[in-house]
């Protein structure tokens, strides 16, 4: 397996927009072949503390974003041919609209699985 973690910026005022672009990009990649599983996440919430987090207690829920909100796309592919593949058609139908929403470009980590 192959995998992609992409961490997005976003506009705080785009937030409707990407989410709907969010949908639509897992919908479509979905249909490509090699693709396995897409999960876009919101943060939504944040640690407390090292120590709140020995202790066993829970996160807190961000009650405001302050000058972007953070996205996560969790991808899983076949292998790294397929990722080549989906990265040319993503690209091609998506990134002029995604450029439109984000602050900076993503933070994108690729590889494989260790178990």
């Amino acid at each position: 397996m192959f995998n992609e973690i992409c961490i997005y910026e976003a506009k705080i005022e785009k937030q409707e927009e990407i989410e709907a672009l969010m949908k639509e990009v897992a919908e479509f990649y979905m249909t490509q072949p090699g693709v396995i599983d897409v999960k876009y996440i919101k943060r939504t919430h944040r640690q407390k503390d090292f120590n709140a987090v020995k202790a066993g207690e829970p996160p807190i829920r961000l009650t405001r974003q302050v000058g972007k909100i953070t996205y996560m796309l969790y991808l899983v592919l076949e292998d790294a041919e397929a990722h080549g593949r989906l990265a040319v058609v993503g690209f091609e139908k998506f990134y002029k609209r995604w450029n439109r929403c984000l602050i900076t470009m993503p933070k994108i980590y690729l590889g494989e699985n260790i178990v």
